[in-house]
């Protein structure tokens, strides 16, 4: 182990959790205890959450109908909102839970020090954001104070317009910025399946391109493999 732990001494993890694990107390306090961990292992845990699962609560108890392109939500000005302080809610969550296991951690969100930037995904979706650059300075600065950035997956646009950014496309942009280590995106689902429902285990960015173009890979698997293969193109 040791020897392992050297290796990656210092290196970066960006970590996304999303789904259920932000909604069942007990699979979030083992998140949380896996990133306290790594963190006195002497790793460099960075996570970023999404809040799917919350938002669609919010919007179904204001009966707000969803729609989904490629699996990404459209948003428009009234849901931008409900994410927004969805996410914010989400990420205290999180930063607290690390802070009463005595690990610093920092919120990244829009308001406070926002380190995404981005561009309209396309009209159709509405606020919904590519990344187009992420101030790697201001997150590197963070690190190195010895805290773990826990970040909203949202950005601005030169206009200082908030955006909803997938949560798997945001850890992807983050991970390639500072050049991380490793990016592991946790999920509630088994993965990538064939055409007959089994698991493929392990993949290559060329098949990843086919399953996608044959529509194997399809709703909201789409943006996780393509961020995927996007990170690995990039030296993530």
């Amino acid at each position: 182990v040791e020897k392992y732990i050297k290796k990656y001494s210092k290196e970066k993890i960006v970590i996304k959790c999303g789904g259920k694990v932000l909604l069942d107390q007990s699979l979030l306090n083992n998140l949380i205890e896996d990133v306290v961990i790594l963190k006195k292992l002497g790793l460099t845990p960075i996570i970023v959450h999404g809040g799917g699962l919350g938002i669609k609560k919010k919007l179904d108890e204001q009966n707000i109908k969803s729609e989904f392109i490629m699996g990404l939500r459209v948003t428009d000005e009234k849901m931008i909102n409900i994410v927004e302080n969805v996410m914010t809610e989400f990420n205290k969550e999180i930063v607290n839970a690390l802070k009463k296991k005595s690990c610093k951690a920092k919120s990244i969100t829009i308001k406070k020090n926002n380190i995404i930037y981005v561009e309209q995904e396309n009209k159709k979706l509405g606020y919904v954001g590519r990344p187009k650059r992420v101030d790697a300075k201001l997150l590197k600065e963070i690190i190195k104070e010895d805290f773990v950035p826990v970040i909203v997956p949202m950005g601005l646009d030169e206009e200082g317009i908030s955006y909803n950014i997938n949560a798997d496309t945001a850890a992807g942009a983050i991970a390639r910025s500072i050049k991380s280590r490793r990016l592991m995106l946790l999920t509630d689902i088994d993965g990538v399946l064939d055409s007959n429902d089994k698991l493929i285990s392990e993949i290559n960015t060329i098949q990843a391109k086919e399953l996608i173009d044959n529509q194997i890979i399809h709703g909201g698997m789409i943006p996780k493999v393509k961020t995927c293969i996007d990170a690995i193109n990039n030296g993530v």
